[in-house]
């Protein structure tokens, strides 16, 4: 790739790459370029309504949640239900695990590699995963990597999309900290990208991707989703993204170095991750 063609984000404006080799590079679809999620000021109160209940309730499809719409007086049909969770990128873990990443069929998926196997130290194994995120006007996206043995957060970005760059990004600032002997994701299109698998093939790292339907195959992030989002992100109402942004840093740091964890026998994640490694 050229110096000119290092782009981060699709700028519809850049005279030096067309549109389509921009969503090329970013490992995007074509066609997200020139969508615009067709959501109003209600849609997003709505959106807020399914994010809270299905952070609780994980395994509710859309015909659950409509029903808990309803004991909440908003009255929507199915489908509707079911275009916000699309843009939500939710699906209830049963039969299928929530999943905000969209497979792409041209690329390389790997073997679910943790089955039976027992997690003993930091950097065994690292989990990755996408959220969705509430602000007061809209939404974004959260992605983090998580060591599955001490819970420790070693990094997260906030993006206003679904781009491959943001998980990129996220991978190399936790490589900066350590390197895992193996890294867990779903199949999505960000993970099973050419650029961020390069990332992991450079470090010598093992692939492993959940398989269809397996909802616990990544359950140690899913668990920090629900616990990001009810001690902070329901309470916070963040405005926009930057705000979202700051708030989040203090949350992480409160959540690595003072929040003792039961699992840890009340120890926090960080003291656990580097007293161990």
């Amino acid at each position: 790739m050229t110096h000119s063609e290092r782009v981060t984000r699709i700028d519809p404006k850049h005279t030096g790459i067309s549109l389509i080799r921009q969503a090329a590079l970013l490992a995007i679809s074509r066609a997200s370029i020139y969508y615009e999620p067709s959501v109003n000021e209600r849609d997003i109160v709505i959106m807020h309504a399914i994010d809270r209940i299905f952070t609780k309730c994980p395994f509710y499809g859309s015909r659950r949640i409509r029903n808990e719409l309803i004991d909440e007086k908003v009255y929507l049909c199915r489908d509707h239900v079911r275009r916000l969770m699309r843009l939500m990128g939710l699906e209830a873990i049963y039969p299928k695990r929530p999943s905000t990443s969209t497979p792409n069929k041209h690329h390389q998926k790997y073997p679910y590699l943790l089955g039976g196997v027992l997690i003993i130290r930091p950097n065994q194994v690292w989990g990755t995963d996408i959220t969705y995120v509430r602000l007061e006007d809209g939404f974004c996206y959260l992605v983090a990597h998580l060591d599955w043995f001490s819970r420790y957060l070693l990094s997260w970005e906030l993006s206003p999309s679904l781009e491959t760059t943001s998980c990129i990004d996220s991978l190399n600032c936790a490589l900066e900290i350590a390197t895992p002997e193996i890294h867990n994701s779903d199949q999505g299109v960000q993970y099973t990208s050419e650029e961020y698998t390069a990332v992991l093939k450079a470090h010598g790292i093992e692939i492993s991707m959940d398989g269809r339907g397996r909802c616990m195959d990544n359950i140690f992030t899913e668990r920090l989703w629900r616990t990001v989002k009810y001690e902070n992100v329901f309470l916070k109402s963040y405005r926009n993204i930057d705000e979202a942004r700051i708030g989040l840093s203090e949350y992480f740091h409160f959540y690595n170095n003072e929040r003792k964890h039961q699992s840890l026998d009340y120890q926090t994640p960080a003291k656990v991750f580097f007293d161990k490694s």
